[in-house]
C-alpha cells in the first residue's frame, strides 16, 4: 500500500518529510491537512513527495489520496523543546539541506539541560483475559469471546541520566498505527481507538482483541518537563501484536495451537537477537587478497575460514557492485551487477554461501544518496535540460549536480522523485533477500522517509534483518522506525584522544554515558571500532600500547565490536594491500582470545550493565602526564569498570600506557586473568592486592 508509514511525533516547528511508500511514479498522489490544532495554519506541498511543518501542539491528521485510495497519518506535535538547535528538517532533511562541503550536525536534542533532559522509554505487549487477569507472554485468543482477551501496551518511561525529575514525573502518549486502524475497520471490526481504554497514570493501553485485524501496531512517547517548561519528548518506541489464524508458533513471543487464533508479540524498535553477540569484520574487498582481474571474491572466499576462526559472525563488505573505477567502490555505475573486477554474480553468491556455511552473517554496502557522474542517468542528464533523468539529480544554481564534501565524482539523488524512489526500493528487492543486512552508507544524507520504508520492507520478511547506519555524529532519531546499529563515532573519537595522550582513560565511559544522555533509548546498540577504511590506523596515530587497549575497550565495552581488515595483524595501511606476509601473530591471539572471552561471558555483550568501580594507579612521581607516556604509568592512563548481568559481574581494567599498570579496584575480585587465562593479582607491601595489566584485564568479581 501506499500508506505512509508510522505515525510521527514531532516538535513545533519540525519538518518531516512525507511519501507515499511503493509508488508508482506514474501514479497520482496528492496531500492534504484533515484535522489539526484549532490555531494550525500548517498545510502541505503540491508534490508527491512533501514537507510538513507542525506550528501549534497537538494532534494533526494528513490525508493522502494514493491510486489505492485515501489513507491518513497521525503526527503528534509537541510544544519546541529544541531551544537553541535547529531542528529545521530534521534528522532527514535539514541534514541534506547543507551546502557542499559542510560536515554533518549533531540534530539531537541538548543533553540534559534545565534539568530535564531528553527521557527514554520502552514499550512491551501482552494479552491478559478477562476473569484471571493473567497475561500470557505472548498473546492468544479464541475468537469465541470465552476468555474476551485484551491487548495490553505497558510503557516504561525513565527520565534522563541528567535530568532532575523522577520517572513518576514523566508522562506517556500513545498513538495507534493508522494502517491497522484502516484495515480493522476494513474487515468490519470495532475501530480500535474507538475501543482503547488507557490506565490513570496513563502508563498502560489496553484493546479488545476482537479489534485487530492482522496486526496492531502501537507507538509511544515519553514526555518530560518541568511546570513553566517546554517539555522533551523521547524517541518513539513501538511494539506490535500480530495474528495468525492457524496458531503456528513462529516465535517465542506466540503461543496457541491449531484450534485457536493466536497472536505474537514483537518489539519493532528492538535489534535482531544475533547481535546480542556479534562481531563485525569490515573488508576493503579491493586490497584483502592478492588476486587477479575478476578473482577477488574468490580470494575472499577461500580466507572465510581464517576469517571465522578470529572469532568473527559479521562480515562487511564495501561496496561490490559496478563502478567508476575508484577503489573503494562507493561511486556506483549499476546498483544491480556486481563490479567486473571483484568477479562475477555467481562467485559473489559462493562468498556469501560460504560465510553462511562458517556460521557469518554478510552486510551489504547499501549506497543510497548518489550514484557515480559516470551512471547513465547523470550522463544523459548533465548540462541537459531536457533530459528525462534530469529531475533525479539535484542540482546547484551553478548547473553542477549537488554533492557533499566537494566530492567531484559523485551526485545527489533527488529523492522526492518517484523514480528514484522506487529504483531504490528495486536495488533493496535484488540484493536484500542474498545477505543479512545492509550498512547503510552516508545515512544522514537520506531522508528518513526513505529509511522507515526501507525498514519496514526488509523487516515484514525477515526480522532478523540488520540495518546499520553511518551517521556521524549518531542522531537518536535514527532509532526511532530507522535503525538497529549506529556507528559511534563518539567513542572512537574518545579513545583517539586517550591514545594521544589528551583526555585520560575513564573519559571512555563519559562516552558510553553519552548515548543515554542525548536519547537513545537502552535497546539501541552501537557499532564500536578504533579504525576503518576512512580513518587512519589507530596504532600508526597513537602506537601499539594504545592500540591494544583501545581494541580491547571495543570488545568490552557495551556495544558490537568491529575489526577492520588487517587490524588484527598489526597492518599500517589504511586502504594497502593487507601484508598478511608480515602478521603479527601476537597481535591476532589477543584479539582472538578477547572475543572468546565475550561470547563466552554475556556480560561484556551489549545487554550487560556498565558500573564505575573505584580504582588507584601505582605511580611514581608523575606531576604531570607527557603526551607520549614513558616510564611510570600515569593514572590517566588506565580505567577500570564494572560488567555485569544476571549471571556474573566481570571487573575489567585498560591500560593504554606502554608500560605495565599495577591498579587497585574497589571491590573483591578472582586471581585470573580470563583474556590470558594467568593470575594477574600481586600484593604490595601494604598488603594491597593489584591487578597486573599490560592492556587489558578482565577479572570476575566476587561477593556478589
Amino acid at each position: 500500500m501506499h500508506h505512509p508509514g508510522p505515525p510521527r511525533f514531532l516538535a513545533t516547528g519540525e519538518t518531516t518529510e512525507l511519501a507515499p511508500r511503493d509508488p508508482d511514479p506514474n501514479g497520482s498522489y496528492a496531500w492534504r491537512v484533515v484535522d489539526a490544532p484549532p490555531d494550525s495554519e500548517a498545510t502541505v506541498g503540491t508534490g508527491p513527495v512533501t514537507e510538513f511543518t507542525p506550528d501549534a501542539p497537538g494532534r494533526y491528521r494528513v490525508g493522502l489520496t494514493a491510486p489505492d485510495g485515501e489513507h491518513l497519518l497521525t503526527i503528534r506535535a509537541f510544544p519546541s523543546s529544541y531551544e537553541g538547535v535547529d531542528v529545521e528538517g530534521g534528522s532527514g532533511t535539514a541534514i541534506r539541506d547543507r551546502t557542499a562541503g559542510d560536515a554533518p550536525e549533531d540534530y539531537a536534542e541538548p543533553r540534559g539541560d534545565a534539568g530535564v533532559g531528553r527521557p527514554r522509554v520502552r514499550l512491551d505487549a501482552s494479552v491478559e483475559h478477562a476473569g484471571d487477569g493473567e497475561a500470557d507472554g505472548g498473546v492468544a485468543d479464541s475468537e469465541t469471546g470465552a476468555d474476551d482477551p485484551e491487548i495490553v501496551v505497558r510503557a516504561t518511561p525513565r527520565p534522563n541520566p541528567d535530568s532532575a525529575l523522577d520517572a513518576s514525573d514523566l508522562r506517556v502518549t500513545f498513538v495507534v498505527d493508522d494502517r491497522d486502524v484502516a484495515s480493522a475497520v476494513a474487515e468490519g471490526r470495532t475501530n480500535p481507538r474507538d475501543a482503547l481504554r488507557t490506565s490513570d497514570d496513563g502508563r498502560e493501553l489496553r484493546i479488545p482483541a476482537t479489534a485487530v485485524a492482522d496486526r496492531l501496531r502501537v507507538h509511544g512517547v515519553a514526555v518530560a518537563a518541568e511546570p513553566g517548561q517546554e517539555p522533551r519528548v523521547s524517541v518513539a518506541d513501538a511494539v506490535a501484536v500480530e495474528r495468525d489464524g492457524d496458531g503456528a508458533g513462529r516465535g517465542d513471543g506466540r503461543v496457541g495451537g491449531p484450534s485457536r487464533s493466536a497472536f505474537e508479540t514483537v518489539r519493532l524498535n528492538d535489534p535482531p537477537t544475533w547481535t546480542n553477540d556479534a562481531t563485525v569484520y569490515e573488508v576493503y574487498v579491493r586490497t584483502f587478497a592478492d588476486e587477479a582481474e575478476g578473482e577477488t571474491f574468490a580470494s575472499i572466499t577461500e580466507q572465510i575460514p581464517a576469517i571465522a576462526d578470529l572469532g568473527v559472525d559479521t562480515l562487511w563488505l564495501t561496496p561490490v557492485l559496478q563502478h567508476d573505477g575508484k577503489p573503494h567502490g562507493y561511486n556506483i555505475t549499476d546498483f544491480f551487477d556486481v563490479a567486473e573486477d571483484l568477479g562475477d554474480r555467481d562467485d559473489y553468491e559462493a562468498l556469501v554461501e560460504t560465510a553462511h556455511d562458517h556460521g557469518m552473517r554478510v552486510l551489504f554496502d547499501f549506497v543510497a544518496n548518489h550514484t557515480a557522474r559516470d551512471h547513465e542517468w547523470f550522463a544523459d542528464a548533465y548540462q541537459n535540460p531536457n533530459s528525462p533523468y534530469r529531475d533525479r539529480y539535484e542540482w546547484q544554481e551553478s548547473g553542477e549536480p549537488g554533492t557533499y564534501f566537494d566530492w567531484e565524482l559523485i551526485a545527489n539523488l533527488n529523492h522526492a522523485n518517484l523514480d528514484v524512489r522506487r529504483f531504490l526500493l528495486d536495488v533493496i528487492d535484488e540484493w536484500a533477500p542474498l545477505v543479512d543486512g545492509f550498512r547503510c552508507d552516508m545515512a544522514w544524507a537520506v531522508p528518513d522517509s526513505f529509511w522507515r520504508e526501507l525498514r519496514d520492507r526488509v523487516k515484514d520478511i525477515d526480522r532478523e534483518f540488520l540495518l546499520m547506519d553511518e551517521t556521524i555524529p549518531y542522531i537518536p532519531g535514527f532509532h526511532e522506525g530507522m535503525f538497529d546499529v549506529h556507528f559511534d563515532a563518539t567513542l572512537y573519537f574518545q579513545l583517539r584522544q586517550i591514545g594521544r595522550g589528551v583526555d585520560p582513560a575513564a573519559s571512555l565511559l563519559d562516552a558510553i554515558d553519552q548515548r543515554a544522555e542525548i536519547g537513545f533509548p537502552d535497546h539501541a546498540e552501537f557499532l564500536q571500532y578504533i579504525e576503518n577504511h576512512d580513518e587512519t590506523r589507530y596504532r600508526v596515530e597513537c602506537g601499539d600500547a594504545a592500540a591494544a587497549a583501545a581494541g580491547a575497550a571495543t570488545v568490552t565495552l557495551p556495544g558490537v565490536p568491529m575489526i577492520y581488515a588487517g587490524q588484527e595483524i598489526g597492518q599500517r595501511g589504511r586502504r594497502d594491500a593487507i601484508a598478511w606476509e608480515h602478521a603479527r601473530e601476537g597481535v591476532r591471539d589477543r584479539y582472538k582470545r578477547l572475543i572468546a572471552v565475550r561470547e563466552d561471558h554475556s556480560a561484556l555483550g551489549p545487554e550487560g550493565d556498565l558500573d564505575r568501580v573505584a580504582y588507584h594507579v601505582a605511580s611514581g612521581d608523575l606531576s604531570e602526564r607527557p603526551i607520549v607516556a614513558s616510564g611510570d604509568v600515569h593514572p590517566d592512563d588506565v580505567v577500570a569498570f564494572r560488567r555485569s548481568d544476571d549471571e556474573e559481574s566481570l571487573v575489567v581494567v585498560l591500560n593504554f600506557a606502554p608500560e605495565q599498570a599495577s591498579v587497585s579496584v574497589g571491590v573483591d575480585h578472582a586471581d585470573r586473568n580470563l583474556v590470558t587465562d594467568e593470575s594477574c593479582v600481586v600484593v604490595d607491601g601494604e598488603g594491597t592486592e593489584r591487578i597486573r595489566v599490560d592492556d587489558v584485564a578482565v577479572v570476575r568479581e566476587t561477593g556478589r
